[in-house]
């Protein structure tokens, strides 16, 4: 299954999913960020980091890289190691050197994470089509 096809399949669960209720836990339950990480504490993990890419916006473009569809996967292993796995808009992208060491960057501040990497890959080829509904909205092509 390609990353496009992975990626509207998500999208398409989150809206079946979010009318379901969900089991309520407490900030303490989804903080034990103690090893090995529960599964639990791995999602607030990687929500933690998606609040701190929302942060960096792209420099020719106002709106964050995460809401820009930048930001593919976002993976957080039960011994607090994270992969993220990112595009850019082109290959000439003149941030393309510096984004990557920012996401990192940004990534490392949040609790529980022992370390990072990134790897920015050029497929799938990033379009418009990978932007939330909000940055098309920005953008106008909606």
């Amino acid at each position: 299954m390609s990353f496009l096809d992975r990626f509207l399949k998500e999208e398409q669960d989150k809206t079946v999913n979010s009318n379901e209720e969900q089991p309520v836990k407490t900030v303490a339950e989804a903080r034990d960020l103690s090893l090995p990480l529960s599964v639990d504490s791995q999602k607030y993990v990687q929500e933690q980091i998606v609040v701190r890419l929302r942060e960096i916006f792209d420099p020719e473009i106002p709106i964050n890289i995460y809401e820009m569809g930048l930001i593919y996967e976002v993976n957080v292993a039960e011994d607090g190691k994270v992969e993220i796995i990112m595009s850019l808009t082109t290959p000439n992208c003149p941030v393309a050197e510096s984004m990557p060491e920012d996401v990192q960057l940004r990534a490392m501040e949040a609790e529980g994470v022992r370390s990072v990497n990134v790897e920015l890959v050029w497929d799938p080829p990033w379009s418009m089509y990978m932007m939330s509904e909000a940055a098309r909205l920005e953008m106008g092509f909606m």
